[in-house]
C-alpha cells in the first residue's frame, strides 16, 4: 500500500468526496428524467389495453409498445450508479443500511436489464419475422408470461432497496421527507402485492401497480436527492 501523510491523505479524500457528490447530483437528475420518461410513455403511448388473446404473440405491433422500456432500460445502470454515491457519502453509522439497499438494488438491475434485452432481441424480431412458435411463455403481451413475472420481481426487489435506504437520511425537512417517501413506497408495493394475490393472483394488475408507485417514487426522491447532492456541492 502506498503509504501518504495526513495531507495528501485528506487532499485525496476532499477530492473523492467531491466525485461523490457530483455524480450523485447527475445520476439523481437523470434517475427522475428517466423515471418520467418511463411513466409518460407507458400512460399516453401503451396499446395494452387492445385485445390480444392467447397466444399472446403480438398480433398488432405499435413501436411505442417497446420504446417505452428504453428509459425503464437505462434506468437501471443510473440507479445503481445513485445507490453508490449514496453508500460512499452515507454517514459511517448508518452505511449498512445504504449497502443493503445498493445490493437489493443490484439485483432490481441483474434482473430488470436481461428482461429487457430479451424483449428487444428475441421477443420484437421473432414477431416482425413471423417465427411466433413456442414465443407466448417469453410474449410482452402474455398476463402469465416471463417477462411480467421477472419486471414484477425486479421492482419489488427494488421497493426493498427503499425500505434500506430510509434509515440513511436523518436531519432536515428534505431528508424527512426522502425517508417517508421510501418507506410509504415500499408499504404500498407489499400492500399491493397482498392485495392482488388476494384477486386471483392477477398479476398484471401488480405489474402495473407496483412500477407506478416505484416510478413515482423515484421521481420525487430523485429531485429531492439532487436538490441535497447540490447543497452538499456548495457547502
Amino acid at each position: 500500500m502506498i503509504q501518504m501523510d495526513s495531507k495528501e491523505y485528506l487532499d485525496a479524500k476532499r477530492k473523492n468526496m467531491y466525485i461523490v457528490i457530483k455524480l450523485g447530483f447527475w445520476s439523481a437528475a437523470f434517475t427522475a428524467v428517466l423515471a418520467a420518461l418511463f411513466i409518460f410513455l407507458g400512460l399516453f403511448g401503451s396499446s395494452y389495453t387492445e385485445s390480444n388473446p392467447y397466444p399472446y404473440i403480438g398480433s398488432f405491433i405499435k413501436t411505442i409498445d417497446y420504446m417505452l422500456f428504453y428509459p425503464a432500460f437505462l434506468l437501471a445502470p443510473v440507479f445503481i450508479v445513485l445507490l453508490s454515491c449514496i453508500y460512499q457519502y452515507t454517514h459511517p453509522a448508518r452505511k449498512i443500511f445504504s449497502f443493503i439497499a445498493l445490493l437489493f438494488g443490484l439485483i432490481y438491475a441483474a434482473i430488470i436489464i436481461p428482461d429487457y434485452f430479451i424483449l428487444w432481441n428475441v421477443d420484437l424480431p421473432s414477431i416482425i419475422s413471423g417465427q411466433t412458435a413456442n414465443l407466448s411463455l417469453i410474449s410482452l403481451y402474455n398476463p402469465h408470461g416471463i417477462f411480467i413475472a421477472l419486471e414484477s420481481l425486479a421492482y419489488i426487489m427494488m421497493s426493498v432497496s427503499f425500505l434500506f435506504l430510509a434509515p440513511v437520511f436523518r436531519g432536515g425537512r428534505i431528508e424527512k421527507a426522502l425517508k417517508w417517501i421510501f418507506i410509504i413506497g415500499f408499504i404500498l408495493v407489499m400492500g399491493s402485492f397482498a392485495f392482488t394475490s388476494l384477486m386471483k393472483y392477477d398479476i398484471v394488475v401488480f405489474e402495473v401497480g407496483v412500477i407506478t408507485i416505484n416510478v413515482t417514487v423515484l421521481i420525487a426522491t430523485g429531485i429531492l436527492m439532487s436538490i441535497l447532492f447540490r447543497r452538499a456541492k456548495n457547502l
